[in-house]
């Protein structure tokens, strides 16, 4: 997998960011993270070597915007252009989380159409109410590849009526840090027999720092977060 960070920078949009760990990172720094700014590597899926060949090999998936969110307000003007660049690297699928998904048309390609075949967009919720307002803009939008990640999840949450056959894959995950809000082991149970009724896939990607199962609250350590899940072995692959 390829990372490509056009631009950096990002605002705290709603619950799930509270204990953003890009935010966290940053401070450690000195970096504000309420900065947005193009990087230098804004053309990285077209910069080509020596002898011609692009740097990102085909074949690879890349993953857009990690330090940012591709439908940042300030990204507006540079956003067709990014566009533009995904739709040459068609040999490349491009991937992206976002919890802006209400501004997906803003700097939209007028070839998009009914979606590009390289791209997924994952939408992101942490609660009912944020389930509710993004993934009933999610259910009417022309992509090809949609994903819906919950994480952090912050309570139980009922997505039936958003899964259908559009959605590819449910990704659910805890927070990580020092004084973090937890996650109980039966929300993501629940999110797993959602996914299995709709026949959608599911992933269980990583535990919460602080950890609720039978009743039961653990500490559980960073390096065993993702470790941890996957032990679980509850993951399931639509048939």
């Amino acid at each position: 997998m390829a990372v490509w960070n056009p631009w950096r920078g990002c605002h705290k949009k709603s619950e799930g960011c509270a204990n953003c760990y890009i935010h966290r990172a940053d401070a450690r720094k000195g970096i504000d993270t309420d900065k947005i700014y193009k990087t230098e590597e804004f053309y990285k899926p077209i910069e080509k070597d020596k002898k011609g060949n692009y740097k990102i090999k085909s074949g690879q998936t890349v993953f857009l915007c990690f330090n940012s969110d591709f439908f940042v307000e300030e990204a507006d003007d540079w956003r067709k252009e990014a566009w533009e660049m995904m739709k040459i690297r068609d040999d490349l699928h491009f991937l992206f989380l976002t919890k802006r998904i209400e501004r997906f048309p803003i700097g939209l390609p007028e070839d998009f159409q009914d979606g590009y075949n390289n791209v997924t967009i994952c939408t992101t919720i942490e609660n009912q109410h944020r389930a509710d307002e993004r993934l009933s803009v999610l259910k009417t939008l022309p992509i090809k590849h949609k994903m819906i990640t919950i994480q952090p999840m912050l309570e139980k949450i009922n997505i039936l009526d958003f899964l259908d056959d559009t959605i590819e894959c449910v990704v659910v995950g805890g927070e990580s840090g020092s004084n973090v809000r937890p996650l109980d082991y039966e929300w993501v149970l629940d999110i797993r027999e959602q996914c299995i009724k709709k026949n959608v896939s599911f992933e269980f990607r990583q535990l919460g720092s602080i950890f609720i199962k039978d009743g039961n609250t653990y500490k559980v350590s960073r390096q065993n977060l993702c470790a941890q899940a996957r032990k679980a072995t509850i993951n399931y692959s639509r048939m």
